[in-house]
């Protein structure tokens, strides 16, 4: 996915970045020794090959002035510090990061380097498993889900922006859900549905927040694209950018994103919902899908893919908080 808010860089500069990060040692002779890795939608990453033979991956983030959302404010250094707090179970297997560096002298944005994980990407391989690979596949996913909404946080909302917090859940929420608002706003995004329709709908909902008091760490972005898979076993998950401090509800296997399964669920243990909770779910389903839509007049994709699912799932959702 071409986007632009991909901040690449000429050899040269990942050359500097290389030896900084790995005391000395270069990039490998010839073109292979960088691969741009093209399924992330944010950020530009690279495979790199050392000159000592080792390989490893490049994160960079966009260009400090770049015009993002609001919510995507620090979001590299967001991410570097949730996988290294996750990195601290075990049972959640993320790649380890080997220099994270916002100097911002020889990159004009965050950047990081990090292990490289082998395997393959489940969105590449998931539909050409057997049915039985794919279930126990997403069984695992749903256990790891649960093992990362086991760090407790101290407030509500996003690290790389304070304005996107409180104490609480509702209070927190809902300044998230009028930051995309305020960021469609910027751009003159029209909805299918008024400004003020939505945040109608969004009030008519919102005292079911008032069940969630403790805040833990939510990935946010768990589907597909974002995990590798081998031999049946998820070996990575991949892009904690913007994760938060929420509920596990919020977690993209509740969200049946993209047709994820029901074995995701039974993975994290949960598979029955009360009423306030299926109306948090749908709370939370709007906001994803108001994200996806708004995004598109950040990045500039170059197909229409993403805004035209996003707008159905605007509608889909709306419908759902309307009638009930």
């Amino acid at each position: 996915m071409e986007s632009k808010t991909k901040n690449k860089k000429t050899r040269a500069e990942i050359e500097r970045m290389v030896i900084r990060a790995f005391d000395g040692v270069g990039l490998a002779a010839g073109e292979e020794a960088i691969t741009e890795l093209k399924e992330g939608w944010f950020n530009v990453a690279y495979c790199i090959k050392l000159a000592n033979g080792r390989e490893t991956v490049l994160k960079i983030a966009p260009l400090q002035d770049a015009e993002v959302m609001l919510y995507e404010k620090r979001i590299m250094s967001t991410e570097a510090a949730a996988m290294r707090l996750v990195s601290q179970n075990p049972k959640i297997p993320v790649p380890e990061i080997y220099f994270f560096d916002d100097a911002h002298d020889l990159c004009d944005a965050d950047y990081f380097f990090m292990e490289k994980l082998y395997g393959d990407n489940l969105e590449h391989v998931k539909a050409s498993l057997p049915a039985e690979t794919q279930a126990a596949i997403e069984h695992q996913i749903g256990a790891i889900i649960w093992e990362i909404n086991q760090f407790p946080g101290t407030y509500f909302g996003y690290d790389g922006n304070p304005d996107l917090r409180a104490d609480t859940w509702k209070e927190a929420f809902l300044k998230i859900i009028e930051s995309v608002l305020v960021d469609a706003a910027r751009k003159d995004v029209v909805f299918d549905f008024g400004y003020d329709d939505i945040r109608a709908v969004v009030q008519k909902h919102i005292a079911a927040l008032d069940e969630i008091t403790a805040p833990c760490l939510v990935h946010w972005d768990a589907w597909n694209p974002n995990f590798f898979v081998q031999d049946g076993q998820v070996t990575g998950i991949l892009d904690f950018e913007r994760a938060l401090w929420a509920e596990p509800l919020m977690e993209a296997q509740f969200r049946q994103l993209f047709g994820a399964g029901d074995q995701s669920l039974h993975g994290y243990g949960k598979t029955e919902f009360t009423a306030a909770e299926e109306q948090r779910k749908h709370l939370y389903a709007l906001h994803l899908a108001l994200v996806m839509h708004v995004e598109c007049y950040y990045r500039h994709y170059d197909t229409d893919d993403i805004f035209n699912y996003s707008r159905q799932y605007i509608a889909d959702t709306m419908a759902w908080l309307v009638a009930n």
